[in-house]
C-alpha cells in the first residue's frame, strides 16, 4: 500500500530529484524513509542552512530542483536564511517540513508555530499536504518552483498525511512543465528592432534569467556576430566565455569595475538587457543611465524593480528575442568604431592584476585560476574576497562560479561546492571563503569527510570582517565588532580528516593546489593575508 509520503517522494523522483538534504526529526521519519525507497539519496548535514545550499549546488549540476527536509519548529526556523536565498537568487527548491496534525496543534503547542505564515513572504508558494490531493499538489509545487524565475516552494507535511496508507490515484511521472515564453510581438518589438538596427555602439548586459534559460550559446553567437561587448552580473559570468575579447566580466558590486563599465554603458546608443535582473546589483546600478537612453529589456517575467528606465520591453525568451533582433541588422555592420570596449577590457585587466609585492588575495586568485583546470567550478562566500575573486576568476561557461549574489549571505560557498561535486561528480570544485565565513560552517567539514568529497577550500585569513571594516573606515566610524582571533584552520582540517596547510606565497599555493587536485579528500588552503589587504583592490 502507498502512503502519502510515498506519493510526495515518487513525484520528486519523477521530476529528476536524486538527492535530498537535511536533518532528521521525529516528524519527518516517514518522509525520509519514502525518499530513500523512491531512489533518492538522503544526505545528513549539520545545519539546515548548509543543506539548502548543498541542494542548490546540486541543482546547478543536474538541473533538477533541490530538495531540503526539515523537522518541525527549530528545523524550519534554521532554514529561513537559505530559503530566502533561494527566493532572491532564483533557485528552485522544494522545502519539505514536518508538522503535527492540525487537530493536535489546537491543544499541543510544544515546538509548534505556523510554518506557512513564517515562510510565505520568501517562497513562491506554500502548501499544506492533504490526503486525496497529493498528486495535484506536487504537480503544482514543482511547476511553480521551475516556472519563470525559479524559486522555493514550501510543503508542510502533517505526520498523519505522511504515514497514512492511501488509495489516491497518482501519476509516476511529472506531467507539468514550465511553458516556454513565446517570442515578443507588438509595437515594443518594432521599437526594439529599429533601435538595434541603427545602433553604432550596442552593448549587452546579461544576468541570472539568461543563465536559467540556458541562453549562453545564443548570447555568445549574437555578440560575436554583431561585435557586441557583454557585461554580466556575477551569476551571469560565463554566458560568454570570459576569455573572449568581447567579454567584459562581471559587474554590480565592485566600485572599481563599475568605474570603467558604467561610463562605457553610457556611451552606448543601444543597451540590450538580456535576462538581466538587477536584484544582484549594488545601489549605484539604480538609474545607471539617462532616462532617454535607448534600452531594450528582454525578460521572461514582468519587471517591477523600478531600478532603471527602458525604451522597449520584450516579454520573451532571450533566445527567441535575439533571433528577431538579429534579423534587423546586417552582421557586417561595424560596432564601436572607436574601439572603446577593448580599451575598457585592458583597463580592467590592469586594475585587477596581482599585487606588485608578490602576495595578497589577488595574487592568490590569479595563481589558483592558472592552476585549476578550465572546467573547475568555483564558489564564493560573501565578503571582500568575493568581490575581488569575481572580477579575477574567468569562467569559460555559465554556472562555473556559484555564489549568493542577490541575498549575499555568508556560509554558502562550502556547501555549494559540496553539493555540486556530490551531484556532478567529475569537475574539480574550489570554494573561496573568508575566515569568518568558514567559521560559520565548520561542522560541514565532517560531512565532507563522511561523503569523501574532494573539495578544495581556499580560506583568506586576515582575522577581520574585512568588507565591514572597510565600510566602517569609509564612513569614518570606529572599529567595532569586526576583529577576532586567528583559528588554526590546517589543524581543524586534520581534526576533521582532511588536509590543511598554511600558505603565504604564490609558489607554495601553486604546489599545494596542484597536490590537492590529486587528493581523494578535502583540502584547506589557509592563505594568510595582511590586514586591510583589500584596500583599493576592488
Amino acid at each position: 500500500m502507498t502512503t502519502g509520503a510515498d506519493i510526495i517522494a515518487g513525484k520528486l523522483h519523477a521530476a529528476g530529484c536524486r538527492h535530498a538534504f537535511g536533518i532528521p526529526g521525529g516528524e519527518v521519519l516517514a518522509l525520509m524513509q519514502s525518499l530513500d525507497q523512491a531512489g533518492m539519496n538522503f544526505i545528513l548535514v549539520k545545519h539546515e542552512n548548509a543543506g539548502g545550499f548543498m541542494a542548490e549546488g546540486g541543482w546547478h549540476a543536474d538541473g533538477a530542483p533541490g530538495v531540503l527536509l526539515a523537522t518541525i519548529g527549530p528545523g524550519v526556523a534554521n532554514a529561513v536564511n537559505v530559503v530566502a536565498n533561494a527566493w532572491q537568487d532564483r533557485v528552485p527548491l522544494i522545502f519539505l517540513t514536518g508538522c503535527v496534525d492540525q487537530g493536535e496543534a489546537e491543544s499541543y503547542t510544544h515546538q509548534v508555530f505556523d510554518h506557512q505564515q513564517l515562510l510565505r513572504p520568501i517562497v513562491k508558494a506554500s502548501f499544506s499536504a492533504r490526503l486525496g490531493a497529493l498528486d495535484v499538489m506536487m504537480e503544482k509545487a514543482l511547476a511553480i518552483a521551475l516556472d519563470g524565475q525559479p524559486g522555493p516552494v514550501h510543503i508542510d507535511v502533517p505526520i498523519k498525511v505522511a504515514e497514512t496508507e492511501t488509495e489516491e490515484p497518482w501519476s509516476r511521472s511529472f506531467l507539468s512543465a514550465p511553458v516556454a515564453t513565446r517570442a515578443a510581438t507588438g509595437s515594443d518589438l518594432d521599437t526594439a528592432m529599429a533601435l538595434f538596427a541603427k545602433a553604432e555602439r550596442p552593448i549587452a548586459i546579461a544576468g541570472v534569467d539568461a543563465v536559467n534559460e540556458g541562453a549562453s550559446a545564443a548570447i555568445s553567437d549574437f555578440c560575436r556576430e554583431f561585435g557586441i561587448p557583454l557585461v554580466t552580473s556575477y551569476k551571469g559570468k560565463g554566458l560568454l566565455d570570459e576569455n573572449d575579447p568581447l567579454a567584459l566580466g562581471g559587474a554590480g558590486l565592485s566600485p572599481k569595475a563599475d568605474g570603467h563599465l558604467l561610463p562605457l554603458i553610457n556611451q552606448s546608443d543601444c543597451i540590450l538587457l538580456l535576462g538581466y535582473d538587477p536584484i544582484e546589483m549594488r545601489i549605484n546600478w539604480r538609474n545607471p543611465w539617462d532616462r532617454d537612453a535607448s534600452v531594450i529589456d528582454v525578460t521572461p517575467v514582468l519587471r517591477t524593480h523600478g531600478m532603471h528606465s527602458v525604451s522597449a520591453t520584450l516579454r520573451s525568451a532571450v533566445v527567441l528575442a535575439l533571433e528577431l533582433l538579429g534579423a534587423a541588422r546586417t552582421p557586417d555592420r561595424p560596432s564601436w568604431p572607436g574601439g572603446e570596449p577593448e580599451k575598457v577590457a585592458a583597463e580592467l585587466a590592469d586594475g585587477f592584476g596581482p599585487e606588485k609585492d608578490g602576495w595578497g588575495p589577488a595574487t592568490a586568485f590569479h595563481t589558483l585560476r592558472e592552476v585549476m583546470p578550465a572546467e573547475t567550478v568555483a564558489t564564493a562566500d560573501s565578503g571582500a574576497h568575493r568581490i575581488l575573486v569575481s572580477q579575477i576568476w574567468k569562467c569559460p561557461q555559465p554556472r562555473q562560479m556559484l555564489q549568493s549574489s542577490a541575498l549575499c549571505t555568508m556560509g554558502c560557498a562550502v556547501p555549494l561546492a559540496m553539493g555540486h561535486r556530490l551531484v556532478e561528480g567529475t569537475s574539480p570544485v574550489i570554494a573561496f571563503v573568508g575566515d569568518a565565513g568558514l567559521e560559520m560552517c565548520l561542522g560541514e567539514l565532517s560531512t565532507l569527510r563522511d561523503l569523501k568529497i574532494p573539495v578544495i577550500i581556499c580560506v583568506l585569513v586576515d582575522t577581520s570582517l574585512a568588507l565591514i571594516e572597510l565600510k566602517q573606515r569609509g564612513s569614518q566610524r570606529p572599529n567595532v565588532g569586526v576583529d577576532f582571533g586567528e583559528t588554526d584552520f590546517p589543524a581543524v582540517a586534520r581534526a576533521y580528516g582532511g588536509h590543511g596547510v598554511w600558505i603565504d606565497n604564490a609558489g607554495d599555493l601553486r604546489q599545494e593546489a596542484t597536490d590537492a587536485l590529486q587528493r581523494d579528500g578535502f583540502t584547506i588552503l589557509a592563505c594568510r593575508i595582511e590586514r586591510r589587504a583589500y584596500d583599493g583592490a576592488f
